[in-house]
């Protein structure tokens, strides 16, 4: 299969309002106008209505996307809540709200409608999918980077929010293009305003792959 060497899809950017919307802006800046201009409007009635006003996970935003009749596939490689999150700092106090609410959107997905493959993701293929559109990806926030911003400023900007210190800290971007002989990425950072930042593509895997992501990635078609 032949790809352009270089690519770059044009997003509406949205910054998150909150310290717990990045997912939900990620959302915005995939959906189709309209879409977007109704979750907008009734953006605290969708969440609440969702079941994840406060807190999101990946299935969630899936449900949301389909929602909106939006075509995507969300790969992982846990379905459900990892067991192992209980004593993760990061996770420990949300996961009591929120496990059975994950764990059950889960167990109806299929007859919901919400296509999900327990896999690894190979990066290859996350560059190939983004011919079609762009990839929401669940990552480590204190391991990204921006060859453009130079320092790594969404630790800083997420830190004043969450008040115990954690080595990992969920935060998801949409990856919007890429440089294949540069190996770098383009994404959108929904903590910043309006830019699209740069990294490595040996950066993207640490930060997706860290343990917490569960490597989760939806990739979206436009």
């Amino acid at each position: 299969m032949c790809h352009p060497e270089k690519l770059h899809i044009q997003l509406a950017h949205f910054k998150q309002k909150y310290n717990w919307d990045c997912g939900v802006s990620c959302v915005l800046m995939v959906l189709p106008k309209r879409h977007r201009q109704h979750l907008l409007r009734h953006f605290g009635k969708v969440c609440k209505e969702e079941g994840f006003y406060g807190s999101t996970w990946t299935v969630d935003l899936c449900y949301l996307l389909k929602r909106y009749d939006v075509q995507h596939v969300f790969c992982t490689v846990t379905l459900g809540v990892h067991p192992g999150y209980k004593g993760n700092s990061f996770y420990n106090h949300i996961l009591t709200k929120d496990e059975a609410r994950v764990n059950r959107r889960f167990e109806e997905a299929q007859r919901s409608g919400v296509a999900i493959e327990r896999a690894s993701v190979p990066l290859q293929r996350i560059l190939d999918h983004l011919v079609d559109g762009p990839a929401i990806v669940l990552t480590n926030a204190r391991l990204l980077s921006c060859d453009v911003c130079k320092l790594n400023k969404i630790s800083t900007e997420l830190r004043k929010c969450i008040p115990w210190p954690t080595p990992y800290q969920g935060h998801y971007v949409v990856l919007c293009g890429y440089e294949l002989a540069a190996r770098k990425v383009y994404y959108r950072n929904p903590s910043f305003a309006d830019r699209v930042c740069v990294m490595s593509v040996d950066a993207l895997e640490e930060a997706r792959k860290s343990y917490g992501t569960d490597e989760d990635v939806i990739l979206v078609y436009s």
